[in-house]
């Protein structure tokens, strides 16, 4: 592949890697394996800038606990990640400190990088690690996540952190060497090495969940992992952890996906891919081609409808007069607060609310339009 040259210049480097890869068959953590991913990113890649998302923490915190297997009970996983957490950052501790490195524990849900404040917090924090040579090691938060614990994965995290740190290149660790265009375990099966678009995977059948075990992903989560990384302008190798020191090399393994587009906002990346709507707010078609094709502001006088329930900085779905989908943005005001200003001006809630009234409801710093 000529992208190999690429791949073994890569300066700054995000590696994700799941549960099944770092624990034993019955759940608890592999040290040796820890320590061969350590060696492989160490001994491989010695002068890049490494990010590590880690699965691991609640598989990490089933033994302790005395579960013996990945309970479905939310307030279990949660008391799991919250044990199993210490372990898995304790162990990385002792496995880089092998080679004089330092590692930093970076807890993120989605508010972390949505929330401008917590935004800028999070940029901060993972740059000045990284400054400082350490390694951050980096997690969801499961402990206090909801909807990430039933149905997120650290695929789509990997992906939007590679962007989060303007990454050279998403290394994506699994328990199967490349993407396939079919079962791996049939017969006349063949990995795909290179996916350059969509009009690469039509056809493949992909699957929706991954297999049994402690982990959450499967190889769908990890090709829109992709999808997202790539369309961010940050090439993806998807690989076994058993080849990740070769990827590193910028040897030819796995599954090489290139670069669909152009790197842009981080927050807005995360606002389309990392967030759930609390709400929806209904647009007229004025609002709609504003938004969609202006790149404006949606202002009170362009929204026909709310529904949902949400306060003031929570993300809403935009959707047009038919019901379409147009755009998702943070909100500036609470739900109870918006029916009495549709259709009005900024200037006229201003006459009669107040100064504070005249903001738009949702800023275009704040939103990102859906183009389909």
């Amino acid at each position: 592949m000529s992208s190999l040259r690429e791949v073994a210049g890569a300066r700054r480097i995000v590696v994700k890697v799941g549960s099944s890869s770092l624990t034993t068959t019955a759940g608890g953590l592999d040290g040796s394996r820890v320590d061969a991913l350590v060696d492989a990113i160490v001994e491989n890649a010695p002068d890049a800038e490494v990010v590590l998302v880690s699965s691991g923490a609640i598989a990490a915190g089933l033994a302790p606990l005395g579960f013996a297997k990945r309970p479905r009970d939310l307030a279990k996983q949660q008391a799991a990640a919250s044990v199993g957490q210490g372990l898995l950052i304790a162990r990385y501790t002792a496995s880089f400190a092998r080679y004089g490195r330092r590692v930093g524990q970076v807890l993120l849900t989605a508010d972390d990088v949505t929330r401008r404040s917590h935004y800028r917090n999070a940029v901060s924090t993972l740059n000045k690690l990284l400054e400082l040579r350490a390694v951050p090691i980096v997690n969801e938060n499961d402990t206090v996540a909801t909807q990430e614990i039933r149905f997120g994965d650290n695929d789509r995290l990997a992906a939007l952190v590679a962007h989060l740190v303007d990454a050279d290149l998403l290394l994506l660790l699994s328990d199967v060497a490349a993407l396939y265009d079919g079962d791996p375990s049939t017969p006349g099966t063949a990995p795909i090495r290179e996916v350059r678009g969509p009009q690469d995977l039509e056809g493949v059948s992909i699957g929706s969940v991954g297999k049994a075990g402690v982990g959450t992903g499967g190889m769908v989560t990890k090709v829109e992992a992709a999808r997202i990384a790539t369309g961010a302008g940050i090439p993806v190798i998807l690989t076994t952890a058993a080849y990740a020191a070769r990827a590193l090399r910028g040897e030819e393994v796995g599954t090489y996906f290139h670069r669909t587009g152009e790197r842009g906002g981080a927050r807005r990346l995360w606002l389309a891919h990392a967030t759930t709507a609390r709400g929806v707010l209904t647009l007229d078609q004025g609002a709609v081609r504003a938004v969609t094709e202006r790149g404006s502001s949606l202002l009170a006088a362009g929204i026909t409808g709310v529904s949902g329930s949400f306060t003031a900085g929570e993300p809403v779905d935009l959707c047009g007069p038919d019901g379409a989908l147009i755009g998702r943005g943070l909100v500036n005001y609470d739900a109870a607060e918006l029916p009495a200003l549709l259709g009005r001006s900024t200037r006229d809630l201003a006459a009669q609310f107040g100064a504070q009234y005249e903001r738009e409801v949702v800023h275009r710093d704040d939103l990102v339009a859906f183009h389909t």
